[in-house]
C-alpha cells in the first residue's frame, strides 16, 4: 500500500498546561507519514516555547504564527497550507491513541473512503465517559445511502429523537480523516457569527460525499474540565448567532436541493438548541428571576422558534425532554424555568 501524507492540523492557544500531551498523542503516532501543521493562534502563555521545542525534535512538524483570529480561521489557516492527501483536525486541549490514524488510512485507502470517522472518550477530571456515535461497530455508506448519513448531520428525525442528547456528537471536525480534495471548497465560518463551527462545516461536507466509514474505536480523547461545561454566563448573542447558523444551513439545503426530510431535521435541531439556550440562561446567578423570565419570554418570541416549536413531533422524545418541550410549546415560562432549576441542581450547578 502506498504511504498517503496526512495533514495534521493543530490550532493552539493558550493550552500550555495540555499541549505536550495533545503534541505527543501526534507525534507517536504508529503511522509515520504525517505533516503535522501547528498553528499558534497568538497565545499569551508558554504555548510557543512548547512548540518550539518539538519543532526541534520532530522535522514532520511546520509551525505559523497569527495574531489571534479564533478557531475557525485558525483551522482555515491550516487547511491552506497542508499538502497532504488526507487531513485531520486535532485540538490543543485533547489528545488521541497512537494507533488512530494507522487504522483510519487503512480503511480511508482500502475503500477508497472520502471520510472516516470514529467515536470518542468525554474525559473529566476523575472519569471518562465513551460517546459511540452508532450502535453498529462498523459501517460503510455508498452512493446508494449516504445521503441518509448526510441527513443526520443535519439533525435528528423520528426515533432518532429517542437520544436527543446525541445532536452534535457527529459533528466535531476532530474524530475525523477528511479526503483532502472533498474538503477544499469549503471554510469553517467564525463562531462570533454562527456559535459553532463543526456543524455547519460537516454538512456542507458530507452534501459532497460519496463514500464514508465508521469504526467503533474511541481513539479521539475530549478533554471536559468540568462536567457543566457552559460558562455560567448567559451568552445572550447566542441567540443570534445560532439563527444565523440555522439560516445558512437552510441556505444550503436549498442550494443543494434536499429533500423535506432534511427540513424536518432542520427544524428539530432548532428546538434541540433550546435547551442549550435555556441552560445556559438559567444557569446564571447574576441575572433575577424576573430578568430571567423576560429573557426567556423574548427567545421564544423569534420567528425560527415559533415555527420550529410548532412543528416539532415530541412523541419520541425521553419523558423528561417531552414535559420540557410541552412547556416550551405552550410558552409556559414559569414552569419552564422550574424545570431548569430542577435540572441544575440535578448537574450540581
Amino acid at each position: 500500500m502506498d504511504s498517503k501524507l496526512i495533514s495534521v492540523i493543530v490550532p493552539v492557544y493558550n493550552t500550555e498546561k495540555y499541549l505536550e500531551k495533545c503534541l505527543d498523542s501526534v507525534c507517536n503516532q504508529t503511522y509515520k507519514n504525517l505533516e503535522i501543521i501547528i498553528i499558534n493562534d497568538g497565545s499569551t502563555d508558554n504555548s510557543q516555547k512548547i512548540i518550539d521545542s518539538y519543532l526541534k525534535r520532530d522535522s514532520r512538524i511546520k509551525t505559523f504564527y497569527q495574531k489571534n483570529q479564533g478557531l475557525s480561521e485558525t483551522r482555515n489557516k491550516g487547511m491552506d497550507v497542508a499538502n497532504g492527501e488526507y487531513i485531520a483536525f486535532v485540538d490543543s486541549d485533547d489528545w488521541m491513541d497512537t494507533d488512530t490514524f494507522e487504522k483510519a488510512i487503512e480503511f480511508a485507502v482500502d475503500y477508497q473512503a472520502d471520510v472516516i470517522m470514529w467515536p470518542y472518550k468525554r474525559e473529566y477530571p476523575n472519569k471518562s465517559k465513551e460517546t459511540m456515535l452508532f450502535n453498529e461497530k462498523f459501517i460503510i455508506w455508498d452512493e446508494n445511502n449516504v445521503i441518509r448519513l448526510y441527513r443526520k448531520f443535519v439533525g435528528l428525525v423520528d426515533e432518532e429523537l429517542s437520544e436527543p442528547q446525541k445532536i452534535d456528537s457527529l459533528v466535531t471536525a476532530w474524530g475525523k480523516l477528511y479526503r483532502k480534495d472533498i474538503i477544499n471548497n469549503y471554510r469553517f465560518i467564525n463562531t462570533k457569527e454562527i456559535g459553532t463551527e463543526d456543524a455547519l462545516f460537516n454538512i456542507q461536507i458530507f452534501s459532497s460525499v460519496k463514500k464514508a466509514i465508521y469504526f467503533s474505536d474511541c481513539f479521539s480523547h475530549y478533554r471536559k474540565e468540568n462536567e457543566n461545561s457552559l460558562t455560567h454566563s448567559y451568552k445572550k448573542e447566542l441567540i443570534t448567532q445560532w439563527i444565523n447558523l440555522y439560516k445558512r444551513i437552510e441556505k444550503h439545503l436549498k442550494d443543494t436541493n434536499s429533500g423535506e426530510k432534511f427540513y424536518i431535521a432542520l427544524r428539530n435541531r432548532v428546538c434541540l438548541g433550546l435547551i442549550g439556550l435555556c441552560l445556559n440562561l438559567s444557569e446564571d446567578k447574576k441575572l433575577t428571576y424576573k430578568e430571567k423570565y423576560k429573557e426567556l419570554k423574548n427567545i421564544l418570541s423569534f420567528s425560527h422558534y415559533i415555527k420550529a416549536l410548532s412543528y416539532f413531533e415530541i412523541s419520541y422524545l425521553p419523558i423528561y425532554w417531552k414535559v420540557f418541550y410541552l412547556c416550551l410549546k405552550r410558552r409556559l415560562i414559569f414552569l419552564t424555568l422550574l424545570l431548569l432549576k430542577i435540572m441544575n441542581k440535578l448537574r450540581g450547578v
